[in-house]
């Protein structure tokens, strides 16, 4: 049994789909195909069932998952604690797509500053894939949105931002001094499909204001709600972060009035993990940095 076996057999148990787990690994899919049947072949039984366009693991295979995870992670986790000085080294950093663009650029330049000779790889990930990457130790630190429902993760709160309603330039609402919740039933919303968090917070606040937004499109890019709500097909909610980077005379912006909706930005980590001296020093320069003002 061999380590890329062990690694090959959980990213086709994370996609539950050989091709995608091909692609992710960026190894053909019939060099996927014969890992995986070597190693049957060497357990002596099947460790996936084979089904029309996905796979699901098999009682054998699900021990086989828990236990190469704990291989993997000693593995990494041994080659971590014998490098560390502190200085060098690799550190593995995860963004939901509603942080990533916006935060990450100044934070990672502020680490550069600190720890010039470390190395920086990033990820960007819905919420639910980039859970699953820290727990099977391919990301060391990960920049999301609460909540986060996934047991053994250590999560830390950095800071909360307000989500503003988006509108086109002109709209109705733009002419208001104080927009209330009410103010926007009227309105199609656009929202992120729903595998982004941001939806998530946007519905939760509004449901709490016996409000429920009625959408009319979704899509998996909030540069493309953006756009949508420039062209005039509705209105949004959009983070403090992203309106900050927002120059389009296109589309305008405006608080609702209190309690103003927010969502809470936090730093996660998998702390059954080895946390190196130098992702320790990231975590203290996240906790640290501040997003600049808005120009």
């Amino acid at each position: 049994m061999e380590i890329s076996q062990l690694r090959y057999f959980l990213k086709v148990a994370e996609w539950k789909n050989f091709t995608r787990a091909a692609e992710d690994l960026l190894v053909s899919q019939p060099a996927l195909s014969r890992s995986i049947g070597k190693l049957e072949d060497e357990l002596g039984q099947p460790v996936f069932e084979r089904q029309t366009r996905s796979v699901v693991l098999t009682e054998a295979g699900r021990l086989l998952q828990s236990r190469a995870e704990q291989i993997l992670s000693l593995i990494e986790d041994t080659k971590s604690e014998i490098t560390d000085d502190g200085r060098t080294g690799r550190i593995r950093i995860g963004a939901i797509p509603t942080i990533a663009p916006y935060f990450l650029p100044g934070l990672l330049q502020a680490f550069a500053e600190s720890s010039p000779e470390a190395t920086l790889t990033v990820q960007e990930e819905v919420t639910e894939k980039l859970l699953q990457r820290l727990a099977q130790g391919e990301v060391d630190v990960a920049l999301l949105a609460l909540p986060v429902s996934m047991q053994h993760i250590e999560v830390e709160s950095l800071f909360d931002e307000e989500l503003l309603l988006a509108m086109p330039a002109g709209h109705p609402l733009t002419s208001k001094k104080r927009i209330a919740v009410a103010d926007v039933r009227p309105y199609p919303f656009i929202l992120l499909d729903e595998a982004h968090c941001l939806s998530d917070n946007i519905v939760s606040f509004c449901r709490q204001k016996s409000f429920h937004p009625v959408s009319i499109e979704k899509t998996s890019q909030l540069a493309t709600v953006q756009e949508l709500v420039a062209l005039g097909h509705g209105v949004s909610m959009v983070p403090e972060m992203a309106r900050r980077l927002d120059h389009d005379p296109r589309r305008t912006y405006s608080s609702l009035s209190a309690p103003k909706p927010v969502r809470t930005i936090a730093m996660a980590w998998n702390p059954y993990r080895f946390q190196s001296r130098l992702v320790e020093r990231f975590k203290d320069v996240t906790r640290e940095y501040r997003f600049p003002a808005a120009v």
